[in-house]
């Protein structure tokens, strides 16, 4: 019923940018906390940032290393993730959900309304 919808990834090379794009289909973003996510071919889905309702947000600072930042746009009914100076090791799927407290967390566990991800793949 409820899901975000990924959008924005593609195929870059190393130190070109992506925004990606996270709307909600059926429901209002700025109801939640919205929270980014990547999972890499072998790994773990880890988390990158998050968002409040209010625009307060965290940010895994060792995944992203001051390249990547969450914002929101109430109005458009969108969070972005701005990804600058991407690295080959950034080539993963890109998922975004939603956590219904007031609160941001990094955990997946946390999380609801998953979308179904956008592919970045960074290669030279």
């Amino acid at each position: 019923q409820w899901q975000a919808v990924e959008s924005g990834g593609d195929q870059v090379q190393p130190g070109e940018s992506l925004r990606l794009t996270c709307t909600g289909s059926g429901f209002r973003l700025d109801d939640y906390s919205v929270g980014w996510f990547r999972q890499a071919p072998g790994k773990e889905r880890e988390g990158l940032a998050c968002i409040t309702s209010n625009a307060g947000y965290i940010t895994n600072m060792d995944a992203s290393r001051d390249r990547f930042t969450i914002s929101r746009d109430r109005a458009g009914n969108a969070v972005y993730l701005q990804m600058n100076d991407l690295e080959i090791e950034d080539t993963a799927v890109y998922y975004c959900a939603t956590l219904e407290e007031r609160r941001c967390s990094l955990r997946i566990f946390d999380f609801t309304n998953w979308g179904q991800g956008t592919q970045v793949t960074v290669s030279s």
